[in-house]
């Protein structure tokens, strides 16, 4: 019985490496300042509803909590 071969690790030199990273990285979609500022934006209110929202499920749960175990 053949024991299974374990899926070797390529050997690329770190030249070779660096070269093509720099090669897809000329490929990627930058986002233009505005656009990176506006889904910023989006990203904190978004962020500050769920936060929001959260808190007041907490506060309403344990007010819920206080008032069964009294």
């Amino acid at each position: 019985m053949q024991k299974p071969k374990s899926p070797s690790i390529p050997n690329v030199a770190p030249a070779k490496f660096f070269s093509e990273v720099a090669t897809e990285l000329r490929k990627v979609t930058w986002p233009t300042r505005q656009e990176t500022i506006r889904l910023t934006a989006a990203v904190i209110i978004i962020s500050v509803a769920v936060g929001l929202f959260v808190g007041g499920l907490d506060i309403l749960f344990v007010n819920i909590t206080t008032m069964i175990f009294k």
